[in-house]
């Protein structure tokens, strides 16, 4: 995924308790259909007593791949309503199962569907999301009458300097949105009068936590 997009900043779980029924949602991050099968079939291990583990998972940058299952829970009450939380969210790469345990007070079509869809979106707001993108890292050198512009142009734009190497001439290393470094580049040249060079170190990904909406 070269594009900005939403995750999760981390694994975790939550719980809630619905008329003695207890629902336990577990969150994680997914690359593959391997992990997301890996990870649903771990919480079923680790729940082996409860009366459903019900889940969705979404994959890739366009959600090419969307799965979803009621595991026993009457058809669209659970794991549809888990993958329309996830996607009303925006996450991608993401798969959550929740577990119920059955608490001998039957829900109905539409408790069971608030009960799902609120267990997922509270422990999407347990562990947060951020939004990841692909930055490129390079090596950028100039001479040392040019250098306190470079770093003046890097600081004022909230570029992270992650290394600065004194020799013969200055090499500054920095990372920038891959998006972005087209326009960056275009305007290190004209702001150096094309004395700067530019060499790549490759990519990272870069993650920001995405505030709250209720904060």
């Amino acid at each position: 995924m070269d594009q900005p997009f939403l995750t999760i900043a981390h694994a975790g779980n939550h719980e809630i308790d619905i008329k003695k029924s207890k629902f336990i949602a577990n969150i994680a991050r997914i690359s593959t259909e391997a992990e997301a099968i890996n990870f649903i079939q771990k919480v079923k291990t680790d729940h082996k007593k409860a009366t459903h583990n019900c889940f969705a998972y979404v994959l890739s940058e366009t959600d090419q791949v969307q799965r979803e299952s009621d595991n026993g829970e009457p058809s669209g009450t659970a794991g549809i309503p888990i993958l329309e939380v996830i996607k009303k969210n925006q996450l991608h790469n993401v798969a959550i199962v929740v577990t119920r345990y059955f608490g001998g007070i039957k829900l109905g079509a539409g408790g069971l569907i608030r009960a799902y869809s609120g267990s997922a979106a509270q422990v999407i707001e347990a562990v947060g999301i951020v939004q990841r993108v692909t930055h490129e890292v390079f090596k950028i050198t100039v001479d040392y009458k040019n250098y306190d512009q470079l770093n003046y142009f890097l600081t004022t734009h909230d570029f992270q300097i992650m290394d600065v190497d004194y020799q013969a001439m200055v090499t500054v290393t920095t990372s920038v949105a891959a998006s972005a470094l087209d326009q960056f580049q275009t305007d290190l040249q004209n702001l150096l009068a094309g004395n700067v060079q530019f060499k790549s170190e490759g990519t990272q990904f870069v993650e920001r936590l995405v505030p709250n909406s209720q904060e």
